[in-house]
């Protein structure tokens, strides 16, 4: 496969460099450590995994900030930080979900991002991996790492290959660890270290919704069996499979066994990846989309009444149900504000269920909630401009200002969208003309009338 080697910008302003082959069903690996995929040339195991697993697929792999070729020294690089290099990757690489392969310390930003993007994620699989820290090493130990990366990194990086595949193949460690020595220095793979060391998602597994499967080797080096163990129990309906072999490197020792596991899973979950049928993937984007614009209403008066933590815990839950209702409607996140969110649809009907289907999820929620949210929503339709996965333009705009224009628990739409559903079963109310901010002409919107639907799906 010829690479396609191209650079994004996160969220917070870190470059990273990305690497896209392949067709099909996309699978996004997120580096298991610090090694980077642009070094790989003189580790060809490593190579030979990654065309097993992304045959028949588009297989997209990165570094992450502070590793390779992405950017060196990032201010931040926790583990909130390495969660947004994901979803740039994703973004860049215009496909609109992935199946996701996380492993090593790598797994609990995986498992992050699965539960913070359920709209852009298929499937995960986990290999070799824990959803806390301190079941794996103590604090005291990665520190002493943490350490030795800082002050003799040639030294620490034989260290690291060591541990993870000198029982495996001893004659091999050596030149992972001079691909470890290439792909960051001393003071970077110390900040990834004690960024691991703090890290706790098992709160989270009972939110990963998509199906998962988790690999693990009895025998592992690093990663006891247990944490994989604790997962697959934490996760509903997660698959665990006990893998041959010793060690803890995945493209080492048995790893076709890992291969084929994972190929299995996905052929199993995503068919028309074996069957010929023409992957989502790679359909065409239709140029006339639906824009759904949400917000929160009376953020900033809760914000400053619960406090920044409590806020920010109610923030989440807002953010889950929105995510999971464009989910089950085929809603593209394009991003969100904080308090809102932008994203499109190919199809009206869907557009304009799913904001059905948001006021009644958020008004079912609200009658057991200690903290009641409430939103508006806005609707327009027309041909957006798209770059790098975000959406501009006056249909955009438009969007934007209906939602503003709402009152708290309405849906507005405009009239593109009230004529796109000529003929469905939606229930509009003629709200007339609204001079918009930064449209000359007044324009004519519609109220969707959700509370009184009957049958909507």
């Amino acid at each position: 496969m010829d690479r396609d080697i191209r650079y994004c910008m996160t969220r917070d302003g870190v470059r990273i460099g990305y690497c896209v082959e392949g067709e099909g069903p996309a699978l996004l690996i997120v580096p298991f450590f610090i090694q980077s995929f642009f070094f790989d040339s003189s580790i060809p195991e490593s190579g030979e995994f990654n065309r097993a697993v992304g045959r028949g697929r588009t297989l997209i792999t990165y570094d992450a900030r502070g590793t390779g070729i992405s950017e060196r020294m990032p201010e931040d690089m926790s583990h909130e930080a390495l969660v947004l290099d994901i979803e740039a990757v994703v973004r860049a690489a215009q496909v609109p979900s992935v199946s996701v392969l996380g492993g090593s310390i790598a797994g609990p930003r995986a498992i992050r991002f699965c539960v913070d993007r359920p709209d852009l994620v298929d499937a995960l699989i986990l290999y070799g991996t824990t959803s806390r820290a301190r079941d794996v090493m103590s604090a005291e130990s990665v520190q002493a790492l943490a350490m030795l990366a800082r002050s003799n990194w040639m030294l620490a990086s034989r260290t690291l290959a060591d541990m993870a595949g000198r029982e495996q193949a001893p004659d091999t460690v050596d030149r992972y660890a001079e691909w470890y020595a290439m792909s960051a220095d001393g003071e970077a793979v110390a900040r990834t270290l004690e960024t691991a060391n703090g890290e706790d998602v098992s709160g989270l597994l009972r939110q990963v919704t998509c199906p998962t499967l988790i690999l693990h080797r009895p025998k592992d080096s690093v990663f006891p069996f247990s944490a994989g163990e604790a997962i697959a129990a934490g996760i509903p309906g997660a698959t665990l499979i006990s893998l041959p072999g010793a060690g803890h490197n995945v493209s080492l020792g048995e790893a076709q066994a890992v291969a084929r596991a994972i190929d299995s899973f996905l052929r199993q979950r995503l068919p028309e990846a074996s069957n010929g049928a023409t992957p989502a993937a790679h359909c065409a984007v239709p140029a006339v989309r639906t824009v759904l614009f949400t917000d929160l209403v009376g953020h900033t008066e809760m914000m400053q009444r619960l406090g920044d933590e409590k806020g920010r815990e109610v923030l989440r839950e807002h953010e889950r149900v929105t995510r999971q209702v464009l989910r089950q409607h085929c809603g593209v996140e394009v991003k969100t504000m904080g308090d809102g969110f932008l994203a499109s649809f190919s199809s009206v009907t869907n557009a304009v269920q799913c904001a059905i289907a948001l006021q009644r999820a958020f008004d079912q929620r609200n009658g057991s909630a200690a903290e009641p949210l409430q939103i508006r929503v806005g609707l327009n339709a027309g041909e957006p401009i798209e770059e790098e996965g975000d959406l501009f333009g006056a249909t955009v705009i438009l969007a934007a200002r209906v939602a503003a224009t709402a009152e708290s628990g309405e849906i507005l739409a405009s009239l593109a969208v009230r004529e796109l559903c000529a003929g469905k079963k939606f229930l509009f109310s003629d709200r007339g003309e609204t001079a918009l901010r930064g449209f000359e002409d007044p324009v004519r919107l519609y109220e969707v009338r959700w509370w009184a639907e009957e049958g909507l799906r």
